[in-house]
């Protein structure tokens, strides 16, 4: 084990409980110290004549005391007047001890760092970092000094001297960290040394550039975030390597039925999704696994896509399995696939949490004896007492809501007959193109770009909540005409209990306001079959009015509904609120979105309200709420590694995404043994998990 690789419990003064505190910074062993990179830094490098200092200045000063003194005022201070022969200033200290009183004797010459504040007796510093100096001149720092992340419980001093001792072994074992790209593909990519770059970024000289430093583009933070960008771009190649390297059951025919399910459908399709079926087929008809990631846009038609890669797989003699995130959309997957295969043939099952008893014991007779060539279900279907005969093909519906071990428990259940079943991932939250070449390298990705015709653009309004009275009149205006509408409560209280009670109080005002109309209630804390009761009359035009909670933001399709009211829209991502107006919009009526937000907006507040009223491209959107909200927000936490890089930002280094892809293959090609150190270095433990999905 290298001297690097060891616990920071080898590191002098650390025990149990500072270990504790490290390890909730992610820092276990002596190498992670030295990757765990500073937030900003102050300039301790120079001594600044007190004449000089400006309030909101942080400086180093130095000076004679010339007077101290504890006083009174609204709290007890410690008060030092220092004085340079330029200036007096004075240093102010809440909590002292009388061992620190007495340590600021007139005379005595003391160096302090701290940020000037106007106060009572002109600048004072406020509880300064300072030493003690003795007769001679005292050399001033000779780098930057770095600022961590820390916790609570560990002081910057203590974070930066351990920090050194972790320096202090690299200096003495450089080959301890070893530089996995080699000589030649630096000079190729224009890449500092790793080792270099560490030393600049903890302790950067005097004339570096504060400017780069601080936004992140310095060549030595670039270094490290590309490195770190190509370690999370090998461990997808891992993945899909390793399931490619088991077989697939080739499913080349399927013509014929697929034909048949297209003459009983009342539309075409578009040329975007049979360019998109195309695709999936020369997948299909091999016998390496199929990782395809289809994104199409609200209503582009990827359900009928679906149904047309599951034919596939029911014509090669294989089972299919649809899985969805919910109970209300796997239930309208369900429907919909029933209605499509029953002419044809065709048995579909349904498999979730919510179905027990015999009904359950029947449905998973049915998928282990085969009867059942297509399952659709929520994920229930990989619990472990689900058995298929056959999986050739599995169908994940909004991927970015599953974490990657759920993919990979469906992949197992394919896996006993000795062949990997296909993979087909959907999703309708477009993910921008720099995100998706990072967040899913181990997919081939298909794009439908375009929409069925005859669907109607959805007008958007953005409207003050003072003008709720407005908006109730334009609901039984619609309702009267025959249309129906949804009604959409957001809280800011990331509570699911609060956020029901006021869906529930809303439903109560409306029904007091629109007593004429029939209103249903929807959300999250409701039973599963009470859910689905509401929404199936919702569907049937039996209830004019939905008050819902954001459970219906996907999958919901009722073409009769031309109206959405959004409440405190400011609330939710721009991808979540083109989820929820994408709800409407679904038949040949003019249909309309009301943002209703309560004011004051903040300023970005208005910029991303704007962005729903200009345009309904889920792509732009994305683009956008990338830009506003980040990388982890748009993916979901729970896509495994991404949201937590250490050093990398998605946003900030979307330019590397670029290089990543070339500079793997130079890696590979010249060195393929760095992978998996690399892979270690960046990822962990988790590197291992990684590798298995």
């Amino acid at each position: 084990m290298s001297a690097l690789d060891v616990p920071v419990t080898e590191l002098k003064g650390v025990g149990e409980a500072l270990a504790g505190k490290l390890a909730r910074l992610g820092v276990a062993r002596v190498a992670d110290l030295l990757f765990h990179l500073p937030l900003r830094y102050q300039d301790r490098t120079r001594i600044t004549p007190i004449a000089t200092l400006r309030a909101g200045l942080e400086a180093v000063v130095e000076g004679e005391v010339a007077a101290s003194e504890v006083v009174q005022g609204r709290r007890r201070s410690l008060l030092v007047r220092l004085r340079d022969g330029s200036g007096i200033l004075s240093l102010r200290f809440f909590h002292f001890s009388p061992a620190q009183q007495q340590q600021f004797r007139p005379g005595s010459r003391v160096r302090a760092f701290g940020e000037a504040r106007a106060g009572a007796t002109g600048l004072e510093l406020y509880h300064p970092e300072y030493r003690l100096l003795g007769g001679g001149a005292a050399p001033v720092e000779d780098h930057l000094t770095p600022i961590y992340p820390t916790t609570e419980g560990l002081h910057q001093s203590r974070l930066r001297a351990l920090v050194e001792q972790a320096l202090e072994r690299l200096d003495a074992a450089p080959e301890a960290l070893p530089d996995w790209l080699p000589g030649p593909v630096r000079t190729r990519f224009s890449l500092p040394e790793l080792q270099h770059s560490l030393l600049v970024l903890h302790r950067p000289p005097p004339d570096v550039d504060p400017e780069q430093l601080a936004s992140g583009r310095h060549p030595a933070t670039r270094r490290l975030a590309l490195e770190e960008l190509l370690a999370h771009h090998l461990s997808l190649r891992e993945v899909r390597l390793r399931i490619q390297a088991d077989g697939a059951p080739a499913l080349p025919s399927g013509r014929g039925l697929q034909a048949r399910f297209l003459t009983q459908l009342p539309f075409s399709l578009t040329s975007a999704q049979r360019r998109v079926l195309d695709e999936i087929g020369a997948d299909l008809a091999g016998t390496t696994p199929m990782l395809r990631l289809v994104q199409g846009d609200v209503g582009s038609g990827k359900t009928v896509v679906a149904a047309m890669a599951a034919l596939a797989a029911i014509a090669g003699d294989c089972q299919a399995a649809v899985m969805a995130p919910t109970e209300i959309l796997a239930e309208q997957h369900y429907r919909t696939f029933r209605a499509w295969f029953a002419p044809l043939g065709i048995e579909v099952a349904w498999l979730s949490g919510k179905l027990k008893g015999k009904a359950r014991l029947d449905a998973k007779a049915a998928i282990a004896d085969g009867r059942a060539r297509l399952v659709v279900g929520t994920h229930a279907l990989f619990q472990g007492d689900v058995h298929f005969q056959c999986l050739g093909l599995a169908i994940i519906d909004e991927q970015h809501r599953f974490g990657v071990h759920q993919r990979l428990a469906l992949r197992e259940k394919g896996e006993a007959g000795g062949l990997t079943p296909h993979q087909l991932v959907m999703t309708a939250t477009p993910i921008p193109r720099t995100l998706a070449m990072s967040a899913y390298a181990d997919l081939d990705v298909s794009v439908i770009d375009e929409l069925p015709p005859g669907r109607t653009p959805v007008q958007t309004a953005v409207v003050p909540d003072e003008r709720r009275p407005e908006v109730v009149a334009r609901i039984r205006h619609a309702c009267a005409e025959g249309r129906q509408a949804y009604w959409v409560c957001t809280l800011i209280e990331e509570s699911e209990v609060l956020e029901c009670q006021a869906a529930e109080a809303t439903r109560d005002e409306l029904a007091e306001a629109l007593g004429e109309l029939a209103i249903g209630l929807v959300h999250g804390r409701m039973k599963a079959a009470e859910k689905a009761e509401v929404m199936a009359a919702f569907q049937a035009g039996e209830l004019d009015l939905l008050v819902a909670t954001t459970v219906i933001e996907v999958g919901v399709d009722v073409p009769n509904a031309s109206l959405m009211i959004i409440e405190n829209p400011e609330r939710l991502g721009l991808s979540q609120l083109h989820q929820l107006r994408g709800r409407v919009g679904r038949g040949g009526t003019a249909s309309y979105c009301v943002l209703l937000y309560h004011p004051p907006l903040s300023a970005h507040s208005k910029e991303r309200l704007a962005v729903m009223r200009e345009t309904t491209d889920g792509f732009r959107i994305a683009e956008k709420d990338l830009a506003l909200r980040g990388p982890g927000e748009v993916l979901g936490t729970r896509q495994t590694g991404l949201a937590q890089m250490k050093v990398a930002d998605l946003e900030r280094d979307a330019d590397l995404l670029e290089r990543v892809a070339p500079l793997a293959e130079a890696l590979l090609a010249s060195c393929p043994e760095a992978s998996r150190p690399l892979i270690r270095r960046w990822l962990g433990e988790e590197a291992g998990r990684y590798g298995q999905v």
